[in-house]
Parts: structure tokens; sequence; C-alpha cells
């Protein structure tokens, strides 16, 4: 048996019909008395437009309820973006045929996930159209039964993925990821891996935001940073170099305002057999609160025990001018914004002046304090080579090195030592090794492929 779609009447509107409401009704519901209805509801739709999701319905739609004998179309709610799609048999379905379209449509959500093709939230309701209840009232029973469909679906959801996410920060297998960070030595006119930046990765999550995502409002979101941070510190067993990891000012308020706990994670650092002088910790661009306790009291704790901080995403606009201020000495690194070195002098004279003179308000700070500076997120040869002649000599970039597991890191610290500078040009001028460098993520063994050094 066919599968057809409910015929929508001519309109003029944007959506070609879909809004029309009372049509959606007429065709659904009024054209159907008798019939088992369904509604599918689908809401916070993300990674794919509107007209190719109901184009991937309309085509999958078969294989996704394993159903011929269907009937569907759909409603769009412009003001809720809320698409709703409705379902019924073409003729009848024989009880053993008889879908299970929650099953269904959950499988479908997971492959749209893995995928990472389309995401969405979803509730499902049914019910039988009968010959007393007029099309309003059922079409009203369908849809608020969607709603909460979708609502317990959430409530389910946010636990099972909690529990992926308690799972994944309790675990005792070590992942996590780390971006290098890479030195030019312009005496030696030599790159060095000096160290690097720890990442939720490596494992059941690509990253901290997937991470993030899995834990439900109601979670304390401080507490949860601090686990992720117990994680990442141990997952840097015996690794080398200066390690640096995120954390918000309020978490470091709230966390360790008591000594105590300060002095816990120092002695969680050393058996992990890392030293306090290779951990700093990167002060990202959040507000914080310091009604009972000074951010600068409580780093204090941390700078005596050999600890140092970096002033993260540091810009013209950073939030970070404040904490440089309070903290003084204890802020050991500046990452620049990469909107500070962004422009072109022949694309914007102006902003690439302003670069340039808070390049050089960076390098004044940063000799006050004895700090580096380090560039993120450079995107090409001009830029590094443009930075390196202003005196920014350390970078954390794709175009250098990408995240890698933490294992290789530890494995292979003592190899990314003294890169000739000719290796680095020769790799990022020529658009073949680029492309492949892109690929790679690794100049280091790249250049060691291609026979360079």
């Amino acid at each position: 048996m066919s599968t057809r779609e409910f015929t929508e009447e001519s309109t003029t509107d944007e959506f070609f019909g879909l809004d029309d409401e009372e049509n959606f009704k007429k065709n659904f519901i009024d054209v159907n008395k008798g019939k088992p209805l369904f509604m599918i509801r689908f809401e916070s739709l993300n990674g794919i437009r509107l007209y190719d999701f109901i184009n991937l319905l309309r085509k999958q739609v078969n294989y996704i309820l394993d159903l011929d004998d269907i009937e569907f179309g759909f409603h769009f709610k412009e003001k809720t973006q809320t698409l709703l799609m409705g379902i019924t048999p073409f003729l009848q379905w024989e009880l053993d045929k008889f879908p299970n379209i929650d099953n269904a449509v959950g499988r479908f959500h997971q492959e749209c996930f893995r995928e990472k093709s389309a995401f969405f939230n979803f509730g499902v309701s049914r019910t039988q159209s009968n010959f007393i209840s007029d099309a309003d009232e059922i079409y009203l029973e369908l849809f608020q039964a969607s709603q909460k469909n979708l609502n317990d679906n959430l409530v389910r959801w946010s636990w099972t993925y909690y529990n992926k996410a308690n799972t994944y920060i309790s675990g005792n297998i070590h992942e996590a990821m780390i971006q290098p960070t890479v030195f030019y030595d312009h005496k030696k006119k030599t790159f060095s891996v000096k160290g690097g930046e720890v990442f939720v990765g490596g494992g059941a999550y690509d990253g901290y935001k997937q991470l993030i995502n899995d834990i439900p409002q109601d979670q304390d979101i401080n507490r949860i940073e601090l686990l992720i941070l117990e994680k990442l510190i141990i997952a840097c067993d015996r690794a080398p170099g200066l390690l640096k990891f995120n954390i918000s000012p309020q978490s470091l308020i709230d966390t360790f305002s008591s000594h105590e706990k300060v002095n816990r994670l120092s002695r969680l650092i050393a058996s992990m057999s890392l030293e306090p002088k290779s951990i700093r910790f990167e002060l990202v661009e959040k507000p914080y609160d310091e009604k009972e306790f000074q951010l600068k009291d409580v780093c204090k704790e941390f700078w005596n025990l050999g600890m140092s901080f970096a002033a993260d995403d540091f810009g013209v606009k950073s939030q970070s001018h404040q904490i440089v201020l309070d903290l003084g000495v204890m802020i050991k690194e500046f990452k620049l914004d990469p909107i500070s070195f962004k422009f072109k002098i022949e694309e914007d004279q102006i902003k690439f002046l302003d670069n340039l003179a808070f390049i050089d308000y960076c390098k004044r700070l940063a000799d006050n304090r004895e700090a580096v500076i380090t560039a993120e997120a450079v995107e090409d040869i001009d830029t590094l080579k443009f930075l390196m002649e202003h005196q920014i000599y350390q970078f954390q970039a794709n175009i250098l090195f990408g995240k890698m597991p933490m294992a290789d890191y530890r494995k292979y610290y003592d190899t990314y030592k003294n890169i000739p500078e000719e290796v680095i040009w020769e790799i990022l001028t020529k658009p073949d090794f680029l492309e492949m460098q892109k690929k790679e993520g690794n100049i280091y063994n790249l250049g060691k492929t291609l026979k360079l050094f």
C-alpha cells in the first residue's frame, strides 16, 4: 500500500500551507474519522534547516516507522518554532502491524544525533478519531498530550545524559585531550612544545560543551567544574611541561575559599607526580561575585603553593582586565583573544593600528609580571609571522598542533623539541603541505613523514 501525504490547500504563505492550522485539522482529523491518529511534535530543531528536515521526514517516514500504509502531513507553529507531524493509516493497520511510534521516532532521534545530521526534542501523542468529538477537541487533546510527552522525555533524557556524564567524570579511564603550546626560540630559530591546555575529550565526550549540555540545569555547575578539574588532573599523571586548566573565577571562589580544599587539590596534584609550578589555571571570562570572599585571596592560596594563573581570551573588550589588575604578579600568561590580531592593514587600517596598540599594551603588562603572551587560533602563516615580528613567540594553534590524546602527548613530548623554522615555513607556505597539515594536526609528524628533517 503506497504512502500518501495529506493534500494541502494552496496558500501564499512562506511555509506553503504549513502554517495553516485549519487546513491541517481538516486533512489530518476530519478526513480520517474513526482511524487512529498520531501527532509527533518536534522542537528545538538545530543543525538543519526546517525545509530540509521536513524533506528528510518525507523521504524516510516509511523507513523510520517500518510501514507503507500511512498518510502524513505537517503543520508549523512559527511563534514557538514547533513542527507537528500527523500520521494515520492509509486504510487500516492490522493488530500485529500496529506501529510503536515512540520507539521508532526515538531510534530516528538517536541516528540523527550520532550522525550529527539534526538535533531536536520530540514528543508523541495518540488518540482514536471518534465520530462524536469535533476536530478542534481532538487536535487540542493530541497537541497537549504531545507537549506532555516531550516534557517527560526531556526529564528522562536529562537523567540518562547525567548518568552518562557522571560515568565519564567518575571513570577510572584517563580520558583527556591536550593542545600543545608551542614556543619559538628566536635565537635558535626553532619551535618547541612547552606544555599545553588540557581539555575534556578522548572518550565518551568530544569536548567540555558537549559534557556540560548533559548536566541538568538543577545541578551545581561549580561542583561539576571541580569534578571535571579533578578528572583532568588525574588524566595528567606524570605528564611533562606546563599544564593549563580552564576554571571560572566563581568556581574558584565558591570551591577554594577553604584553605583545606586548596591543600586537598595540592595533594591530588602531588599524587599524580606533578609539581605545583607545572600547573596553571586559566581564568575564563565569566562574571563572578566577591561578596563573601575575594578572588585575589583565593588565588593567593594557590600562588603560595607554587601555582600560577593565566588570563584567558584577553582582548580589548575582555572582562579579564580587572582580574589582571587585581591578581598582579600571579598572572603569568596572557592568552590573546584572536580578535586582537585578526585585522589586516588592507582590510581595516584603524582596527589594525588599534590591534598594534593593544599588543603593545599586553607586552607591557607581561613585562611588568615577567609573564608570557600566547596567541590562540592563529589561522595562517601571515598572521604567525606578523605576531613574531612583534615579539609574540608562543602559540596554541591548529596550524601547528591540534588536540591530541594525553597518552600521545606524554609519550612523544620530548621529540616535539627544536623543530627547525624552515620546516614550519615550508609546510605552511606550500598549499599541498598545508592541506595535509590541516588533516594531520601535528606539524612535527608531518615534517617527519615528508622527510623535511
